[in-house]
């Protein structure tokens, strides 16, 4: 006759072995090692899904404040792609050890350019961005074309921020995930937004 294998949840029945006293000191440790475990596990699994980062520098204000710490969600991208608005955090494409913050302007396949005065233009849209501190634009005024891999990313402070006007758009691959929530100082806990509204006129 065939065995079945069957499990029991943890103090449902009687054991042999508490009645003799034997083993007591060895389910204990063997419960303990299996919190541990659990814990290790599910820290692994949260640790693969959620980054936390401290914001270090001003490029990003007002939308992110200097010293703030954020939580990244580096699972939204497996199922989608990023898009224009998101703020997103990626490895630095000229140094790969530094993790920068922006928001993307430009995807794959797009248009952008950057007047003198500032003015962001996506595929010949005029793009009116509520969330940015200073249009200034210290860099020379271009126009990039972006391959199939590619997005653009700026500061919101555009006065103040290193980002693709100064060393071009950001590889797919680099992108780490998604800021979306700013949860210290406590003060200021928020989501945040992706003003996607702002780029609704320009093609999907």
């Amino acid at each position: 006759m065939a065995r079945e294998t069957v499990v029991h949840r943890q103090g449902e029945d009687y054991a042999y072995e508490d009645e003799q006293g034997e083993q007591r000191g060895a389910r204990l440790l063997r419960e303990v090692l299996e919190v541990g475990i659990l814990t290790l596990m599910l820290f692994i699994v949260v640790h693969l899904l959620v980054q936390n980062y401290r914001v270090d520098g001003p490029s990003m204000t007002p939308t992110l404040i200097n010293q703030e710490y954020i939580l990244v969600d580096k699972a939204q991208y497996i199922f989608q792609r990023p898009q224009r608005g998101d703020i997103i955090v990626f490895a630095f494409p000229q140094d790969t050890s530094q993790d920068f913050v922006k928001r993307i302007i430009g995807l794959p396949g797009d248009t952008v350019r950057v007047d003198a005065n500032g003015q962001v233009t996506v595929d010949g849209v005029a793009i009116n961005e509520p969330y940015v501190n200073d249009l200034t634009n210290p860099y020379p005024p271009n126009t990039w074309v972006l391959k199939s891999d590619q997005y653009f990313v700026l500061g919101d402070n555009r006065g103040d921020s290193s980002d693709s006007r100064a060393w071009g758009p950001v590889p797919r691959s680099d992108i780490i995930g998604k800021a979306a929530l700013v949860y210290w100082p406590f003060s200021d806990l928020r989501l945040l937004s992706d003003y996607s509204i702002v780029y609704a006129h320009v093609h999907k």
